[in-house]
Parts: C-alpha cells; structure tokens; sequence
C-alpha cells in the first residue's frame, strides 16, 4: 500500500464529500414529503387514490432504481411538453435528475414503512385519545404520528442507508460525487484497490454516523419504555 497515496486520493475524494451529502439530504426531504402524501392517499379511504398510490408504491419498489434514474435523466426530455416548459432549465441539470430518481424510489419504500408504522398503533390508544376530546390534526400531531413514527423508524434506519448507498448511483448520470470522482481517479491512475477502499471508507463512516444518530432518536422516543415505576422503586 502506498500511504501517500491513499492520503491524497482520501483528500481528493473528500472534497466530493459535499455533493454526496446534497444527494443524500435533498433525496431524503423531498421523498419523505412524498412518502407522507402517499400514506395520505392509501389510508384516505378514496378507492381512486388508493389505487394510485398502490400502482405508484408497486412501480417504483419493482423496478431497479438505475433504470429509474436513467428514464429521468435521458427520458424527460423527450417530451415536449417538458422539455419546452418552464421546469426544462431545472430537469436538465443531472443533480436535479439524479435527486428527482432518488427521491421518488425511496418514496415508495418510506410509504410502506410509514404505512406499517400507523397500522401498529394500537386501536385502543386511538380511542382513549377520541374518549377525551382529542380529532383530526390534534390526534394525529399528540397520538397517531409519534407513536407511528417510533415504530417505524428501525426500518427507517435501513431505507436511509440505502439512499446514502444509492447516491453512488448518481455519478452514471455525470453527478461528481464521491464514486463518480473515485472512477475518475482510477482512469486516470488504474490504481482501483486502493482509491475504492477509500471511497468504501468514508461510505462506512457516514453510514456509521447515520446509525448513531437513529440509535440515537430512537433512544430518545423510547425513553417511557426504560421509565421505573415509582413502587418498583421503593
């Protein structure tokens, strides 16, 4: 191993740290957002809505995410309609395209898992909310999303570290980011062990950090469960 090396290609692959992290941030906001109007659709009780989020949560977990991304990127073009709108000067852009693939593939896995979640709230504890006043955005917003969330978000966990691992997809649509800038290095050197093992290095240190902070929050939203009864106590 040459250490200078790897030093200098570390270096080289950090300063693309960033783009990696747009990637990832952008991807996860927007397809959280979608996640949550999905859910809306499949509970809503419209059987129109229903349906369509179905067939959109069916498309987008059944078909492999490189291909989605390169419907975006190569298809939305040829298209008139878009391709002489007002959205063209963004769609173009390849880190457009690539948060857009990212972000409506994860939204059909979050949906799911979001959908999961709600479905283990306990009926009973719906009805102890209804019981004192509590409808609508209140019970939601006091009952039915905290607890939802909480179950959810081991799965969550995982969905999100495969969108960090799912970046490295971006750089077959020219988006530099981490990988995209490692397989520059290696044209440019054939040196692949050592400037991938960087690269595989800082993948592991950010999905370490991920980890951390869900174990984290997920502590944080237990804590009742970890609480000691008075009487147990005395």
């Amino acid at each position: 191993m040459d250490f200078a090396f790897l030093s200098s290609t570390m270096v080289t692959l950090l300063a693309a740290l960033p783009m990696t992290l747009a990637l990832f941030g952008c991807s996860i906001v927007l397809g959280g957002l979608l996640a949550l109007l999905l859910v809306w659709m499949r509970t809503g009780g419209n059987p129109i809505l229903s349906g369509f989020a179905k067939a959109y949560i069916f498309v987008f977990r059944g078909s492999p995410l490189l291909i989605q991304m390169f419907l975006v990127f190569y298809g939305l073009g040829q298209f008139g309609i878009i391709r002489y709108s007002f959205l063209w000067p963004m769609l173009r852009e390849p880190f457009v395209c690539a948060v857009l693939s990212l972000a409506l593939c994860t939204a059909g896995y979050t949906a799911e898992i979001f959908r999961g979640g709600i479905r283990a709230v306990s009926p009973k504890e719906i009805e102890a909310a209804r019981s004192i006043g509590m409808s609508g955005f209140l019970l939601v917003r006091r009952i039915l999303a905290p607890i939802a969330f909480r179950h959810a978000l081991p799965a969550y966990s995982t969905e999100i570290v495969l969108m960090m691992k799912s970046t490295a997809l971006a750089s077959l649509v020219t988006v530099w980011e981490v990988t995209g800038v490692a397989q520059r290095l290696i044209s440019h050197t054939y040196r692949t062990m050592e400037v991938f093992l960087c690269a595989a290095i800082i993948y592991l240190v950010l999905n370490f950090v991920i980890l951390q902070a869900m174990g984290l929050l997920e502590y944080h939203l237990s804590r009742h469960r970890r609480a000691i009864p008075q009487a147990l106590k005395a």
